[in-house]
């Protein structure tokens, strides 16, 4: 069944809660309103599941079609303050960023309005076993890699104050009906509760996209943007996820095997195999060595995003650059499995502790081990 949504609340007309918030540039809907055109959210509507949310896709009366994000963490800010940080998300303007168009702001939902991308996501054109018919030749992939590229140089560069989007992946590239890419999701974080896990890497389960500072110490910068980028960056030219367990144990990990293949000069290997008339390997390969150059274990070694923008448009040279090891994922799993070991190992520890304890005997020096918070 389809269903409609019709645009009439605009500039703070809104009645319901809606109305207590002032002027806007932001279309305001109504809970009801949106209840109606997801037919009460229904699950045949929805076309995602963001990090911070479901995702519903809206026909308009005049066939303009939206894409309905409900935020799926509560926050804690009063309405005014929110629709403050929504307005400022509203105003930020790009070519390669998604355009806010309309938020309900209810009791305690919170839902933003965004106009609907023929295309859909990154991810679903060209990443995992349910990719549609859609063939990305190369060049399509140099103006979605660049693109992309432009829109983070953009909001890590450009922006007052910088935004770091924490969650750039394939699934947050949305596309147009010509193929120019648009980043989704920019400016969230801002919005969850100030001691919430950020919640991509617990529902979304996108470890493989996630700098080790962050996902081992939590610490986020731009520079774990570019990581993440690069990530992304190896995906667009492999044609292949970040993770496929399916795969023999040395392709498990995309990085983690493209790094090998460049140790052994045969990075070429890794190029998507469906690529062939446009194809330009030389430039593949360069975009390869990009992506390895943004996923340094090293964080200070990582290009900043303008100069990445630089580098893909081939105004700077990238193979007079050394590439230092990069943070792999094989790693960062081995590090889980031993830390899940040692937390396992501290409550035995302490188990007998208390048992000794009850018992009157004595007991052994105590081993402390410091835990380090998990971000999935």
């Amino acid at each position: 069944m389809g269903c409609c949504l019709h645009f009439c609340r605009t500039n703070g007309t809104s009645k319901q809660p809606n109305s207590q918030l002032g002027e806007v540039n932001l279309k305001l809907f109504s809970l009801k309103e949106l209840k109606v055109a997801t037919e009460d959210f229904f699950l045949g509507n929805k076309i995602g599941e963001g990090g911070f949310g479901p995702v519903y896709k809206v026909a308009n009366l005049d066939g303009t079609n939206v894409a309905i994000k409900v935020l799926s963490s509560q926050s804690t800010q009063g309405a005014t303050e929110f629709l403050s940080e929504i307005t400022a998300i509203s105003d930020i303007v790009h070519e390669n960023l998604v355009k806010l168009y309309g938020v309900c702001i209810e009791r305690k939902s919170r839902i933003l309005v965004y106009n609907y991308l023929e295309n859909n996501s990154l991810a679903q054109i060209l990443l995992g076993a349910n990719r549609s018919n859609i063939q990305l030749n190369w060049r399509t992939r140099c103006k979605i890699c660049i693109g992309v590229a432009r829109g983070l140089a953009f909001l890590h560069e450009e922006v007052e104050p910088h935004i770091i989007h924490r969650d750039i992946k394939a699934s947050n590239i949305l596309v147009d009906k010509d193929f120019t890419p648009k980043i989704s999701d920019f400016g969230l974080a801002k919005l969850l509760p100030p001691n919430a896990t950020h919640v991509s890497t617990r529902v979304a389960g996108t470890t493989g996209y996630l700098a080790p500072e962050y996902a081992i110490r939590g610490q986020v910068t731009r520079k774990s943007d570019v990581y993440s980028f690069g990530v992304l960056l190896l995906e667009i030219i492999s044609g292949r996820s970040h993770t496929n367990t399916r795969l023999p144990d040395e392709d498990h990990f995309l990085l983690d095997r493209t790094w090998a293949l460049y140790e052994q000069g045969e990075l070429e290997r890794i190029i998507d195999a469906t690529l062939s008339d446009d194809l330009d390997t030389e430039e593949a390969c360069r975009f390869l060595k990009i992506g390895l150059m943004c996923t340094q274990d090293e964080a200070t070694l990582r290009p900043s995003m303008s100069t990445v923008l630089n580098m893909l448009n081939g105004l700077k040279d990238v193979d007079s650059i050394k590439i230092s090891t990069p943070g792999l994922i094989s790693d960062f799993t081995q590090l889980k499995v031993g830390r899940k070991k040692a937390n396992e190992f501290a409550l035995s520890s302490s188990s007998a502790t208390s048992n000794d304890e009850s018992s009157g005997n004595p007991t052994h020096p105590s081993i402390t081990f410091t835990a380090i918070v998990d971000r999935e």
